[in-house]
């Protein structure tokens, strides 16, 4: 989906382990030479709106043979604070992870603030009895430090080496963050038989693009190794700002992302990290804690399958039959992964498990009543999109269950008792999933679609007795919407307890009465009906101003940058039919009237319809919202803007009513 939007490079590279020949710090901008036009600096002319600026950013990756954290980074940032919500900047987290093969530290830090204080620049230099490190979870501890002094208009300095283990990736650069960035700029010094795929990912255009030869940049014992040195950068790099309907912000953020592909050792080994996908799908149908527990599981769920579905011949019937029960056998315990964590049996035991749990049973489940399913496993929205061209299995945090029916691959997912067979939770709605089949031919990457919209369908009737208006509402919600309302209705404690709820939420109107059809009926509609009223106060007794849109209005556009360099993603396509029915009594005229309006998206995009007329003493309205695609590109951006601003127009307006 976002091809267009990743360019990968591919880098062969030779690495070993030895010392490096480089002084530290021998390269960058120097530490402490912070001139005052940046210390009389008062905004960032490219982004007014910024809060602090980093005026110059460095940083070398490098193999180092001193111990056993042989990868170091060596990093240098300068920052300006523009405002108060810029003073933030001063307080660093850096991540350190941390495994089986070692965790992350950091050799030294150095850090300095700098303000002007009678016409000079004075030096605040950080105390190192100031530095806390804490461990943050199993797989990362933090390292934390505050700056002193710092205040609207100081410049900050920081500079630090860290050492990893982790040479797989090399080192992951950002050349975006939070803030706008003057200039970022990385160097990549990879020495020894290594090959690295190397990948430039946002949209962003580098303005250094260099590589070189270093020679004898390592002499393991008796060898010489050469590196070869590749230096990036960014100029005017602008701040990441994370917007409504946007996937993982990795997907998009501007970075240099390395993945080790294979050792060529001097002894004439070779290791290749960097598998196939027909290795991939190997090692997954071997693996314990996937291929193998699926074969297990069968026999944990022939039982409860052949009492629940044995005697059903219709292959889509029996496969909703066994989808059900496991489902409803499990209590999903809200962690992700795509393997068994406790094993299928003590899963099946206990009755609550992962996604790989639950999900690996429902495989189970479906192959022993003789369905042909097989595991998909996938990213989900948050953890960005995985690698297509070659398989970074760390990349897939998920697994759902494909079983194919009617020459149909159906794909469902176990863990969500509120959602009808064949429809995934949002979270897994990203792009591409692969299917891990028995066989090499059976595998594959498979589309990840919405096979219900965001639907709903609101028919509000009113009539109007004085500055009273009451009547009947509505409000019929399927596919995720449903499954959404559903959700806040149960998790509510039932529909009493909801009705008190919306009577505090809402400012517009008040409930008299409240029922809710098909709450448990997950393939039909929910169907929620409304007793309500509102009384409207004026300043003017002869005056009353009417909102339509009691519910289902949209208050402010999701779209407000000027621009939109990445794809707008809503998910599962969206539908809203508002439609209002109005009486008002003969002392009454309408003065005003909202204008009717229509708006139409290029390339079948979707339209936006807002229709009103008043014939006699009763106004009638039709509002209809829909947006046929789940992606919009950047080039769409403005377009989609001004789709919204329509609706928003449409949403505020008011009927004006004045006494005869």
């Amino acid at each position: 989906m976002y091809a267009k939007s990743m360019r990968y490079l591919f880098f062969y590279a030779l690495v070993l382990v030895s010392s490096s020949v480089y002084a530290q710090f021998n390269n960058g901008f120097q530490f402490g030479a912070v001139t005052f036009d940046e210390l009389v600096m008062k905004g960032y002319p490219q982004d007014t709106s910024a809060s602090a600026v980093v005026l110059n950013e460095f940083g070398e990756a490098y193999i180092d043979n001193d111990g056993e954290n042989n990868l170091l980074l060596e990093y240098h940032v300068r920052i300006k604070i523009l405002s108060k919500e810029g003073l933030n900047q001063a307080n660093f987290e850096i991540l350190l992870r941390k495994g089986e093969r070692g965790k992350e530290t950091i050799r030294m830090v150095e850090a300095a603030t700098y303000n002007l204080v009678d016409s000079r620049i004075k030096e605040s230099r950080m105390n190192k009895d100031q530095i806390f490190t804490a461990s943050a979870n199993q797989y990362y501890d933090t390292y934390k430090f505050t700056l002193p002094e710092v205040v609207v208009g100081s410049v900050m300095e920081v500079r630090y080496i860290l050492e990893s283990p982790f040479i797989f990736n090399f080192w992951p650069w950002k050349f975006q963050s939070e803030i706008p960035k003057v200039k970022s700029e990385f160097w990549a010094r990879i020495p020894g038989n290594y090959v690295y795929n190397m990948s430039l990912r946002g949209f962003l255009k580098l303005n250094k693009n260099e590589s070189s030869i270093v020679k004898d940049c390592f002499t393991p014992g008796r060898y010489n190794a050469e590196c070869a040195l590749y230096k990036f950068s960014m100029n005017d790099v602008p701040a990441f700002k994370e917007e409504d309907y946007m996937t993982a912000k990795s997907n998009f953020l501007s970075s240099i992302n390395y993945e080790l592909s294979e050792i060529r050792f001097f002894d004439g080994r070779l290791v290749k990290y960097t598998k196939t996908w027909k290795d991939v799908d190997k090692e997954l149908n071997q693996d314990e804690d996937f291929g193998l527990q699926i074969k297990k599981g069968r026999n944990v769920w022939a039982g409860k399958v052949s009492e629940v579905a044995g005697s059903e011949q219709d292959p889509i019937k029996k496969a909703i039959l066994v989808y059900n029960l496991v489902k409803g056998w499990f209590s999903w315990n809200e962690d992700y992964g795509k393997y068994s964590r406790a094993g299928l049996k003590k899963a099946f035991e206990s009755r609550k498990g992962n996604v790989g749990d639950i999900n690996l049973s429902l495989i189970a489940a479906l192959q022993e009543a003789g369905l042909p399913a097989s595991p998909v496993i996938l990213a989900t929205r948050e953890a960005g999109l995985p690698n297509q061209l070659y398989p970074i299995i760390s990349e897939f945090n998920y697994v759902v269950a494909c079983v194919e029916l009617g020459g149909e691959k159906i794909l469902i997912d176990a863990t969500e008792p509120l959602l009808p067979f064949g429809v995934l939770p949002e979270r897994c709605l990203n792009g591409k999933g692969r299917l891990i089949g028995k066989k090499e031919e059976e595998s594959g990457w498979v589309d990840i679609v919405p096979r219900e919209k965001q639907k709903q369908q609101i028919l509000l009737t009113l009539k109007m007795d004085g500055n009273r208006f009451a009547g009947e509402m509505v409000v019929k919600s399927f596919g995720y919407e449903a499954f959404d309302k559903r959700g806040e209705i149960l998790s509510a404690g039932g529909a009493e307890k909801y009705k008190s709820e919306l009577d505090k939420k809402s400012d517009d109107f008040r409930i008299l009465e409240y029922e809710v059809e098909n709450l448990r009926e997950l393939t039909e509609p929910l169907i929620e009906k409304f007793q309500v009223e509102t009384t409207l106060e004026s300043a003017d007794p002869n005056t009353l101003y009417l909102n339509l849109f009691f519910v289902g209005r949209w208050k402010k556009n999701p779209f407000v940058s000027s621009q939109r360099l990445y794809p707008v993603d809503f998910g599962a396509p969206l539908e809203t039919t508002f439609m209002l029915s109005l009486e008002y009594p003969e002392t009454y005229e309408v003065d005003e009237l909202p204008e009717s309006a229509a708006m139409v998206l290029p390339q079948n995009g979707g339209k936006y319809l807002f229709n009103i007329t008043n014939p006699e003493n009763k106004i009638s309205m039709t509002s209809v919202i829909n947006l046929t695609k789940v992606v919009y590109s950047s080039v769409e951006y403005h377009s989609l803007k001004e789709f919204f601003n329509r609706i928003i127009d449409s949403h505020q307006s008011q009927i004006v009513f004045k006494k005869r």
